[in-house]
């Protein structure tokens, strides 16, 4: 298996939405010229100097440690355990320390998908460094890239732009939940309240009612399970409650007015208002 592999698309892989340039893996040693001999003319380039591509690319610093400058956001210190994100367009450079060396993975890769998620906010140039320490399933990823685009089997565009997916997925979870580790209560918090939430899905609670239960002030319970979550409490209780209820529209002859009743809707039109807006359909049609 060659360690690195430039890859070509064609015009049904563009429709997928994603699709790989480039995969690869290299050991650099201390003291050895960087980056080494074996790349193609167009990813060759001189840490002094520079350079813009016309692709993403995603690395993983295994070992070793070294630098990233970035026209967005200066120069920062990479260390191993360490994710960085390049971005089309963008003067950058990058190389490890002599003294020490560096093992890296990337791969390249382009297309609506990741252009979208960059549009949403999700991955900007301004901050380009994601610490994620050490993970076997990321180098595995890497690993079975490199493996899909050396033997290049029917559809592999598909599987690799799977795994660039699984691989930002990965970073990107891994990498904010860091600071949520940091305060050891946050997740066993939500993780309890999401608990009595399930198991009350049809009782007359309140987000106060948990917050006292879990022994925390109403204003800290909200903003920690928002903050994990991506949803206020309130929106996660409804959530789980328009969920029984299509259980109950899908496998019972419960009147719907006594299912908006038992789940604790303000009334019956304050429910069907809710479905509607969330599914797509009225209750009514959603039973049929």
């Amino acid at each position: 298996m060659k360690p690195i592999q430039y890859i070509a698309e064609n015009h049904r892989d563009t429709l997928w939405g994603l699709t790989v340039c480039s995969v690869g893996y290299q050991k650099v040693f201390p003291g050895e010229n960087y980056p080494p001999c074996g790349h193609n003319n167009e990813y060759l380039f001189s840490p002094t100097k520079g350079r813009i591509l016309q692709e993403y690319q995603l690395l993983y610093i295994v070992s070793g440690q070294g630098t990233l400058t970035t026209q967005c956001n200066g120069t920062q210190t990479i260390n191993a355990g360490d994710m960085f994100l390049l971005f089309p367009g963008e003067w950058h450079t990058y190389s490890p320390d002599t003294d020490t060396g560096w093992e890296e993975y990337w791969i390249g890769f382009q297309g609506s998908n990741i252009d979208h998620r960059v549009k949403a906010g999700f991955f900007s140039p301004e901050s380009p460094l994601y610490h994620i320490g050490y993970n076997e399933r990321i180098t595995d990823l890497y690993r079975d890239a490199i493996h899909t685009a050396t033997r290049q089997e029917a559809y592999f565009q598909q599987l690799l732009a799977g795994i660039v997916n699984h691989l930002l997925g990965l970073m990107f979870m891994t990498n904010h939940n860091r600071s949520l580790w940091a305060t050891p209560q946050i997740p066993q918090i939500v993780k309890q309240a999401r608990e009595y939430m399930q198991t009350s899905v049809e009782e007359n609670v309140s987000m106060p009612d948990i917050a006292r239960k879990l022994n925390v002030s109403y204003a800290t319970f909200r903003h920690t399970f928002k903050k994990y979550t991506g949803l206020s409490p309130a929106q996660y209780f409804i959530n789980l409650r328009l969920h029984r209820a299509k259980e109950l529209l899908r496998g019972t002859s419960i009147p719907i007015k006594e299912i908006s009743y038992r789940l604790h809707f303000e009334n019956p039109e304050y429910f069907a208002t809710l479905f509607k807006k969330r599914t797509g359909l009225k209750p009514s049609n959603f039973r049929k």
